[in-house]
């Protein structure tokens, strides 16, 4: 486990526990401690100072705005000095006209390391620090602090929270600003460590950042050399242990690293035996295709708890990939016995159902399934997956037979079938539909979705673009062509035909739509500029 994995899993725990209050708190200067509360004279000592900094720079902005941006800064630096006390020294500010010259902190061991204190106000899904590649270049750290309180002359007291840090050698900025949103950082507890892993390297070899800048010089970002063992030394009691093991697991299972979780979840039943573990590393083995781990995994957790229905539906899931139809439907049915509103255990029954012929009660399984979901897709999808067999293509194939030249008839079996993920029967449909009508808007479109499905990037991007070609303000031809373009790697040309999708949508009035091709402009330019290992 990489001290990287480590601090970002540390630091998610840590955006769950600050949206609902439970910090750690430590008063004690040089500990580290999540939450710094600054009031009484210690506040009015910084306020005073501010003042004199306004009054000194007043000719740069007005005198008020100079007070709240240089409080907003001292504020966040407090906590730096709290936290890291004698390990850093504050810059002289008097040195420099105009502020502090990029650089707030520097080691005491060594004045080349500086690190770069970040202060903003406003709530966590939402506020941004931003760095500047002057400060990118002049710092080894930037460390990021949340002020609760709106900054002001009157206000009495501050909620500081340390939201986290960043190498510099993580951000890849040669011009400009990059911004970053409190899911981007590092836990804080791990800046301590992280400094002195610096300051010993610059003990050792007199130039912290010589390789470091040999590394960059590829455009490649170089991952420090930390052992994670310095970071371990904090002592867990079993029960933290457990708890992070199972979240590093968690986090391995989401980015599809399963043989990761299950080294997670193994150290995790080391030292508790536990019914939900098993369950969860049941779905890892499952998600690599070992079935048989898969079921034992299943099987150990229902020995635990005989009444967790998921895991037995899960078990029939693996059973269904063996070919054991019957133990499937088993499995499901026991599943539904202890939970018979799950829309999802009727589906997979079903598709056992017709496996072994018993079409009718897959039918029935699938209609059970709607009715506790109507919205539920893949029921619908299936359904006419099971009435497939009994009524043999009825409908759309019997209206072309009637009319070969029946473009629309085309189009519709090619949707059809498309439901039913027959990508390819329904790429020849649309084909049929656009060789009797040329200029069949929805055929192309429809069959741009069948090719990227298909994984077929370019034969996609064509069609979306004879889409465009036919209405220029087919604002979700638009927006498909750019997921394509992402997934191509070509950010520039995604971010371009999100803007164009978000404008369409602006103008219909579509805020949904408009809000989420704007996210998806925002993500990609920040792709494009700030590039974090392992992010």
């Amino acid at each position: 486990m990489d001290w990287i994995t480590l601090l970002r899993s540390l630091q998610s725990d840590f955006i769950k526990r600050l949206t609902s209050g439970f910090l750690l708190h430590c008063e004690i200067e040089g500990q580290y401690s999540e939450l710094t509360v600054i009031s009484g004279d210690r506040l009015k000592a910084l306020r005073e100072f501010c003042w004199l900094m306004a009054e000194k720079y007043k000719r740069t902005s007005p005198v008020r705005d100079v007070f709240i941006n240089n409080l907003k800064g001292k504020l966040g630096e407090e906590v730096v000095k709290e936290r890291l006390a004698d390990f850093i020294t504050e810059v002289d500010y008097e040195t420099r006209f105009g502020g502090d010259g990029n650089i707030d902190f520097t080691l005491n061991s060594d004045s080349k390391i500086g690190v770069e204190v970040k202060s903003r106000h406003g709530t966590i899904d939402k506020v941004r620090w931003s760095v500047s590649s002057q400060e990118v270049a002049k710092n080894a750290v930037v460390v990021c602090v949340l002020i609760q309180e709106e900054v002001n002359e009157a206000q009495p007291e501050y909620h500081l929270f340390l939201a986290g840090f960043l190498p510099t050698q993580m951000i890849k900025l040669r011009t400009g600003k990059i911004s970053f949103g409190i899911n981007q950082l590092l836990y804080g507890g791990g800046l301590w460590c992280y400094l002195e892993q610096l300051q010993s390297s610059t003990d050792e070899q007199n130039s912290p950042k010589t390789e470091l800048a040999t590394n960059s010089s590829s455009n490649q970002l170089a991952k420090p050399d930390i052992s994670s063992s310095k970071i371990n030394q904090v002592q867990y009691s079993n029960q933290d242990l457990n708890i992070l093991n199972i979240k590093l697991g968690d986090d391995c299972f989401a980015k599809g690293d399963y043989q990761a979780a299950i080294t997670n979840y193994n150290q995790a039943l080391q030292i508790k035996d536990d019914a939900d573990i098993y369950y969860k590393r049941g779905l890892s083995y499952y998600q690599l295709g070992d079935y048989e781990a898969a079921i034992k995994n299943f099987s150990q957790a229902i020995h635990l708890s005989f009444n967790d229905s998921k895991a037995y539906n899960k078990r029939g899931l693996a059973h269904y990939q063996l070919g054991n139809y019957q133990e499937a439907i088993e499995d499901y049915t026991q599943a539904i016995r202890i939970n018979p509103h799950i829309a999802v255990a009727y589906k997979n029954r079903a598709e056992a159902r017709s496996q072994i012929g018993d079409n009718q009660g897959a039918i029935e399984d699938y209609t059970q399934a709607i009715k506790i979901n109507p919205h539920y897709a893949d029921a619908y999808k299936n359904q006419g997956i099971a009435r497939y067999f009994i009524e043999y293509h009825q409908g759309f194939s019997q209206a072309i037979k009637i009319n070969p030249q029946d473009a629309v008839a085309y189009k519709n079996r090619g949707d059809a079938r498309a439901d039913l993920e027959d990508y390819q029967g329904a790429i020849a449909d649309y084909t049929q539909a656009i060789h009797i009508k040329s200029n069949y808007l929805d055929a192309y479109y429809n069959r741009g979705n069948a090719r990227y499905d298909l994984g077929d990037y370019e034969a996609a991007i064509q069609d979306y673009t004879q889409t465009i070609e036919i209405n220029s303000n087919y604002a979700n031809a638009y927006y498909n062509r750019a997921n394509v373009y992402s997934e191509l790697g070509d950010k520039q040309l995604a971010i371009n035909d999100f803007r164009k999708a978000a404008d369409i949508y602006r103008r219909e009035g579509k805020l949904e739509a408009l809000k989420d091709a704007r996210e998806r402009v925002s993500d990609l330019e920040i792709a494009e500029s700030l590039d974090i290992l392992n992010f």
